[in-house]
């Protein structure tokens, strides 16, 4: 109950305001709501979006050279290189040793040599090799040390190393971007790496071009096989989406390792075509590009028929008789009518099955050989294998980036295509 007074607002029955108690009553519905989607907006935030934060974070991360090198950082602020003559001061020296010494103890120095060793390779061997000498220095009476570095190693009397560290000082960097991006960081600026180092930018092309070339191989035998189960009688439809769907009950590595029992030299396919009298000799159907995009679309071409069925089987028949009516043929009510109506679900399919193909890694493994594996083997090499976690980190940051554009990009584009059929 409310009651209105005669020159004020209008009252609840326990004499409150009521856009006051409307307000508070929204509040409250509002915050079950959130109570409701709690747990699983928890549970995105800590396995999805957290992740991705520590991810772009460690791609910028440079803490371990300023954290364990301190002193030769700070003296090192005031020296930068003239010439490829031009080594540190004996103060740098003296600094470096007395960092050295401390980081040999705490067994730290074989850390920061392997973090500029992804820069310049050849730094983490001198680095063990002086924690192993350096320990027994007496740093008031053993200088000048520059003279001592340079007769352990000849190597601490060249500019690279110096200058590796000067580079790498900060305790953020944008070298593992550079290096994504087949360059690198010096005391000049980012300059190209050599053609054999450049190998990350033709893999981020590759694996576009590939992802398209699925993606497109998926548009093309999916839309038929959508087709018929929009338009055909139910019972037969059931049983087509039932074997759509199989696939998803078989693993994924399972799959793959059935291309490979199919594609391989001595495989099904080129026995039975040796046999019948087709080829002479095996045919390089695998460990290349074309293994990876034969074993790719059938694995992926499920997520690109269901989004098209489910836009197909909400047209409504009575069009294509209505344009045929009205004197199109079978060709014209096609492309006219139900082709701009499925368009939708060729997006959807294809926004997904790009998606998913962009970041693949167990097929090309399989499959791909040296000339069919994308970035995201690149990325699990430089995890397990090289352990520079950094420059994962800095190619799955441009591989989130570029997926971000092209989505941006279709998103554009298929907005204006809507506007204008619309």
């Amino acid at each position: 109950m409310t009651t209105e007074l005669e020159d004020g607002p209008i009252l609840t029955a326990d004499d409150k305001p009521l856009s006051v108690a409307l307000r508070k009553a929204l509040f409250r519905q509002k915050m079950r709501a959130l109570m409701l989607i709690a747990p699983l907006l928890l549970f995105v935030l800590i396995t999805f979006v957290w992740p991705i934060i520590g991810m772009l974070f460690r791609s910028v991360d440079n803490s371990v050279v300023p954290e364990t090198l301190p002193k030769t950082v700070a003296a090192m602020e005031s020296w930068s290189p003239t010439g490829p003559t031009d080594t540190p001061p004996e103060a740098v020296y003296a600094a470096f040793a007395a960092d050295m010494q401390v980081a040999a103890d705490e067994r730290t120095h074989t850390v920061v040599g392997g973090r500029l060793n992804y820069e310049t390779p050849g730094i983490a061997s001198k680095f063990r090799q002086l924690g192993r000498e350096v320990k027994g220095w007496d740093l008031e009476n053993d200088g000048p040390f520059k003279e001592k570095l340079i007769a352990e190693d000849e190597a601490w009397g060249e500019l690279f190393i110096w200058e590796t560290i000067k580079t790498y000082s900060g305790g953020y960097t944008t070298g593992y971007y550079a290096s994504s991006v087949d360059r690198r960081l010096t005391s000049e600026g980012v300059v190209a790496r050599d053609a054999d180092e450049a190998i990350y930018l033709r893999l981020f092309w590759r694996t576009i071009l590939m992802s398209l070339i699925i993606t497109c191989m998926c548009a093309l035998l999916g839309y038929p096989i959508a087709w018929m189960l929009s338009n055909t009688l139910d019972r037969y439809a059931n049983l087509l989406l039932i074997l759509v769907l199989l696939p998803f009950w078989t693993s994924l590595l399972v799959r793959t390792s059935a291309w490979k029992v199919l594609l391989q030299e001595q495989g099904v396919i080129n026995s039975t075509l040796e046999s019948i009298g087709i080829i002479d000799s095996p045919l390089p159907l695998m460990y290349n590009q074309f293994g990876t995009i034969v074993a790719m679309t059938h694995i992926l071409l499920p997520f690109m028929i269901l989004p098209m069925y489910s836009v197909m089987k909400t047209i409504p028949p009575s069009y294509l008789r209505a344009a045929k009516s009205l004197g199109a043929n079978d060709i014209t009510a096609f492309r006219r009518v139900y082709f701009p109506q499925s368009v939708p679900g060729i997006g959807a399919g294809a926004i997904l099955t790009f998606i998913l193909s962009i970041g693949y890694y167990i097929t090309p493994e399989i499959v791909g050989g040296s000339t069919g594996i994308f970035i995201s083997n690149r990325i699990a090499y430089n995890i397990s294998s090289t352990l520079n976690w950094g420059l994962a980190a800095a190619l799955g940051g441009m591989l989130l980036i570029m997926v971000m554009v092209l989505y941006w990009i279709y998103d554009r584009v298929v907005g204006i295509d809507n506007v204008k059929l619309g």
